[in-house]
């Protein structure tokens, strides 16, 4: 079904709705679309604070951490809120020149210096972009933030979203310096040990800064109590884990994507029209994605094969439409109508 046809049919399939609880579809449709997605991992889907979908295919399993791919640019903005919110990084107006003030000195970089944590955030630093075609200079570098930051400025910055790893890496290395501690130490003590779990593996540059904004690893159950958590509003069961306000402030348009109609991003966050709602998402490359709509009360995680291979293209496409026609549509239009 395409999306032209889905948005049409929206009015009429909620006329025809049958008033069955959300808890209780039947999720054979989705199992079977699942199924015909030789990439696909795990599938998690959260209803009302109930887990009310779990499979795990193509031999994955429930146990193993999935590396998120970016789907860690989420993680590194929740650090981010929790480290403005215990003082140690003053504002989101922080910039630049704050933290990194040997990288900076010449005159050259009097502009750089004003690039502030926002601008980070929200993909709108101006710096020429270290992903893509610029990705394995940029790894196979000797010093990761110096690379990040000598970049050209091609855009002013606050103006022009310029989607870039080194971006949420320079937030690893901000986080690291204003903490005093590691980002990983940081988000063991103030992130996953209050929601009951130990962070896994995650890569460190050069100098030993935790890859920020790729190759973290969760495993599925481990990603919708993320999500779940900022479904929440930032609570964790009667913990508080990040701050309402960052919550709401992480899922507020702030940068239009030059990737689709539709496509927003907040802090962190891809915001994307699914279903006639607008849902903020955690997207990783090959397919890593937690889903969190707050208007149902749900979150959804899907986690695949990020491998290349001959079954990759169109694998996110029909992952999409997966979680919009089968999950989110059925849903959506079950909680119009009501038990």
């Amino acid at each position: 079904m395409t999306r032209i046809v889905r948005i049409l049919l929206l009015p009429l399939m909620l006329l025809l709705a049958l008033p069955v609880p959300a808890q209780q579809l039947d999720f054979t449709s989705v199992d079977g679309a699942a199924q015909r997605l030789p990439r696909l991992h795990s599938l998690l889907v959260q209803h009302e604070g109930e887990l009310v979908f779990e499979k795990y295919y193509n031999g994955a399993r429930a146990n193993r951490p999935a590396n998120m791919k970016s789907a860690s640019k989420s993680v590194i903005s929740a650090l981010v809120g929790i480290a403005i919110e215990e003082g140690f990084i003053e504002s989101v107006n922080s910039t630049l020149a704050e933290f990194f003030p040997e990288y900076l000195e010449s005159e050259d970089y009097a502009e750089k210096r004003r690039i502030t944590v926002e601008n980070l955030l929200t993909m709108q630093s101006g710096l020429e972009t270290t992903s893509n075609r610029n990705y394995g200079r940029w790894v196979a570098s000797r010093d990761w933030v110096k690379f990040a930051i000598d970049q050209p400025l091609v855009a002013r910055p606050g103006t022009r979203m310029l989607y870039s790893t080194g971006s949420t890496h320079l937030l690893s290395a901000i986080l690291t310096r204003a903490s005093g501690m590691d980002a990983k130490r940081f988000a063991q003590e103030y992130l996953t040990s209050p929601m009951g779990y130990s962070m896994s593996y995650w890569p460190q540059d050069p100098q030993g800064i935790y890859f920020g904004g790729n190759d973290m690893e969760m495993t599925p159950r481990q990603m919708l109590a993320f999500g779940a958590m900022y479904l929440n509003e930032g609570m964790h069961g009667e913990t508080r884990v990040v701050p309402e306000e960052w919550v709401t402030a992480s899922h507020r348009p702030r940068a239009r994507s030059p990737r689709g109609q539709g496509r927003f991003y907040g802090y962190g966050w891809w915001l994307r029209d699914l279903a006639g709602m607008q849902v903020p998402v955690a997207w990783g490359y090959g397919g890593q994605l937690i889903f969190v709509v707050e208007d149902l009360d749900l979150v959804v995680v899907a986690t695949s094969d990020s491998n290349p291979g001959p079954t990759r293209r169109g694998h996110l496409g029909r992952l999409y439409d997966l979680v919009e026609d089968h999950i989110l549509m059925p849903v959506r239009f079950a909680s119009s109508v009501g038990p």
